[in-house]
């Protein structure tokens, strides 16, 4: 519609996800890339440009597609905060944003195409309301369909939010507070291709639910980008190289190798040994072709594709029509599990969860809310106070090359485990949790040995998590002519990397709290998905039943080498008592008591130390410097002025109080210092607060048991404007209860107040 244009000129197109219209709009900007499009929800803004590089670079074996988001903070009307003022390396939310757009659209592109292929996403604006996600994924379905580069999309995308037990499409981010579920979805008009969820602890059906809606809902975003296709799209661009092993090279390896192949699937399981067998069938097949290899008949490459063309077959027959796995195992079956906990010492946590041949170890780390994450994006969250790491170093399977830091892939597997315990981690925890999994043996499904590893690590480390929660990979083999399929559950490295499927769930008993779904085939339907969800919650109640054998609860102490952290609450206007003048006072508690303190605006105030008596004391004196002096209420305190009339009682930080002579004990004293000199300590009761805030003390009420109000009535100083009994003389004017008299000298002793 008009009111969506952004520039002048562009064609534009509008459809709905959810009850909200979104346009794209094309013809203005990035006109030399292969395709450019906006996409406008609200006032969030997505460019997205697709473009393709015409050569091949040489020796290339992969198909290399990027996906890049510039998350530039101009969007929200911010600076970067850095020295340069400019957008620096890619933020862990960008990275994951660019991993989920990229994951619909690598299945629709052409089998064998090794061009590079480049996408880049630019926000614009952002209104912190509408989720970039979705429209992230519609820009890029858009661009690359009226783009001139192959492709077989479109693919729409939607989010679904589970708010008072109704689910949402396309929620806000304020929706996104209220909701149980975060469910990301995209797929084409025939089915569903990718899935990313986090949940808490949701059934299955409510899930499936989701998908369903999802699925619904990115129809029209689908249909808008046909008919953009058809009406503005370029001729796609054909004279591109396939990169396929030649027929005659196919042939000639499958009558060396097939039979060979199949028998070291059929007869062996052991996985080295399958290895070795499969090395010697290499061997012997490429001795058998060096005289053709060498002049130039045969291709060294495609004998080498050929022969991976006949192991991914034998492997996919034999489960299909034998449901035999290539380490023998049936289709539901999940590899031996081990476990243990609290092996490392120092560290306030660790879990090492063993499945199979993959093996991941995870540390926990308790630290203070000071050490939450702060988050410079463009999500709504800005701080983070659960943190979960994941490392994939190169010994975990055998091999040796530069390490230089976090791939994509680990940053996407860390976030995927995040997600799956952030849904169990109490509310009122006051600690910020870093969780560390060390991959140390892999294969396969490594990020839901993370996801159990985190749990034992949270349990061993005494973090009081509400249910554990263990995770399961499921995958799929089908034969797409027959449409014949087989669900697996827990994979390994082989069936993931032959496979159609990489399904990924996590959950406690009571439902799922993490999902992930990548496919390798053009759609999955319904069906097999049920399938799978089941199949999954049954595969991840047996793995937590392993692990609670070995930790049936979290441990009733926390670590003794994690701090301990106290809470208060104060009245925020209060905070400026505790921070003092230029944080003064807050620095001084922190040096006494060896502690730290970190201040919410809420008034709600952390103190943590590894001492925890000394915590406590920092945590009492804080109490006292926001503490309201109450009428009835005993103190006791410290004599900080004595006159004639009286003396003055410190009861809290800054908050003294007057005795009377004649509240001073219960008898008639006739002079103060017979019961109260500088220094001493009186226990009296807070009789009366007058308007301007002079506090009344009595002695006397406390060692006859009496009450505020007999006391007041037997105040014979303040019946009578400060004097009486003892021959007490006028008040001193210049009282206050919220602070120490200033002015005089005292008498008898009494110094000045400074």
């Amino acid at each position: 519609m008009e009111q969506l244009r952004l520039f002048e000129g562009a064609q534009v197109y509008s459809t709905t996800l959810g009850d909200k219209e979104v346009s794209i709009e094309t013809g203005v900007l990035a006109q030399q890339a292969g395709g450019a499009v906006t996409v406008r929800c609200g006032d969030t803004v997505i460019l997205a440009t697709a473009t393709m590089d015409r050569g091949v670079r040489p020796g290339i074996g992969f198909f290399p597609l990027t996906v890049d988001f510039e998350e530039k903070l101009y969007a929200a009307g911010r600076i970067p905060g850095n020295l340069f003022r400019r957008e620096g390396r890619p933020s862990e939310q960008a990275i994951l944003l660019c991993r989920l757009v990229d994951r619909p659209l690598r299945p629709l592109f052409p089998k064998g195409m090794r061009n590079e292929v480049q996408i880049i996403l630019t926000a614009l604006s952002s209104d912190s309301e509408h989720l970039i996600d979705p429209l992230a994924i519609i820009a890029a379905s858009a661009a690359l369909s009226i783009s001139d580069i192959p492709w077989s999309g479109p693919v729409g995308a939607a989010s679904v939010a589970h708010v008072d037990g109704e689910l949402v499409v396309n929620p806000t981010a304020s929706d996104m507070e209220l909701s149980t579920l975060a469910l990301q979805v995209a797929g084409t008009s025939d089915n569903i291709l990718m899935v990313e969820a986090g949940a808490s602890e949701l059934p299955e059906e409510i899930m499936l639910d989701g998908l369903k809606l999802a699925y619904e809902s990115m129809q029209p975003a689908i249909s808008t980008i046909e008919q953009m296709q058809a009406e503005r799209g370029k001729t796609k661009y054909t004279d591109f190289p396939v990169f396929a092993a030649a027929p005659e090279t196919v042939e000639r390896v499958n009558e060396l190798a097939r039979d060979k192949v199949r028998a070291a699937v059929g007869e062996v399981t052991d996985r080295d040994e399958r290895k070795t067998r499969l090395s010697e069938v290499r061997a012997e097949t490429l001795e058998a072709l060096a005289g053709a290899i060498s002049a130039d008949e045969v291709d060294a490459g495609d004998v080498e594709d050929s022969l991976d063309s006949l192991y991914k077959d034998a492997v996919r027959r034999r489960i299909l029509d034998d449901s035999v796995r290539p380490d023998g195992r049936d289709l539901q079956t999940v590899r031996p599990i081990q476990v243990q906990v609290g092996n490392i010492p120092r560290v306030h946590g660790s879990g090492l969860f063993m499945r199979g041949e993959t093996h991941v170890l995870t540390i926990a780390t308790l630290g203070t809310p000071g050490d939450a994450q702060r988050l410079y994006t463009l999500q709504p969250e800005e701080e983070k106070r659960y943190i979960h790491h994941y490392n994939f170093p190169p010994y975990s399977t055998g091999e040796a090359y530069p390490m230089r830091g976090p791939k994509r892939r680990e940053i996407g597997h860390g976030a995927l485990a995040e997600r799956a315990l952030q849904a169990v981690i109490p509310e009122d925890f006051p600690y910020t949790l870093r969780l560390v999994s060390e991959a140390v043996s892999s294969n396969g499904s490594t990020s839901m040995g993370s996801v159990c590893g985190s749990t034992l690590a949270l349990m061993d480390a005494g973090v009081p998590i509400d249910a554990p929660v263990a995770g399961i990979a499921m995958g799929l083999v089908q034969d797409q002519e027959t449409g014949a399929y087989k669900v697996l559950s827990d994979i390994q490295g082989v069936e993931d990397h032959l496979g159609d499927m990489d399904f990924k769930v996590a959950g406690s008993e009571h439902g799922i709290t993490a999902l992930q779904m990548d496919l390798k085939i053009k759609g999955l339907d319904f069906e097999i998905l049920r399938i799978a969800l089941e199949q999954a919650r049954q595969g991840r109640l047996h793995i937590m039943g392993k692990m609670l054998e070995v930790l049936p609860e979290a441990r009733a102490q926390l670590s003794p080498h994690a701090p301990r952290i106290l809470t208060v609450s104060i009245d925020p206007e209060k905070i400026g008592k505790i921070i003092g003048p230029g944080g003064k006072t807050v620095r001084a508690l922190q040096e006494r008591y060896e502690v730290k303190i970190d201040i919410e605006e809420d008034g709600t105030v952390y103190v943590s130390g590894l001492n925890g008596l000394a915590a406590e004391e920092a945590r009492r004196e804080i109490e006292s410097l926001t503490e309201e002096v109450e009428v009835g209420r005993i103190y006791t305190g410290q004599v900080v002025r004595v006159e004639p009339y009286g003396a003055f009682v410190n009861l809290l930080p800054g908050v003294d109080g007057l005795v009377h002579i004649s509240q001073l004990a219960d008898y008639r004293v006739n002079n103060v210092e017979e019961i109260a000199n500088v220094g001493d300590e009186l226990t009296t009761m807070v009789i009366d607060i007058d308007p301007a805030g002079k506090i009344r003390l009595s002695r006397q009420a406390v060692l006859e048991g009496w009450t505020a109000e007999e006391a007041r009535d037997r105040d014979r100083g303040g019946r009578r404007g400060g004097g009486g009994g003892g021959g007490g003389r006028e008040r001193d004017r210049n009282f206050r209860g919220g602070g120490r008299e200033r002015e005089r000298s005292g008498r008898n002793g009494g110094r000045p107040r400074r």
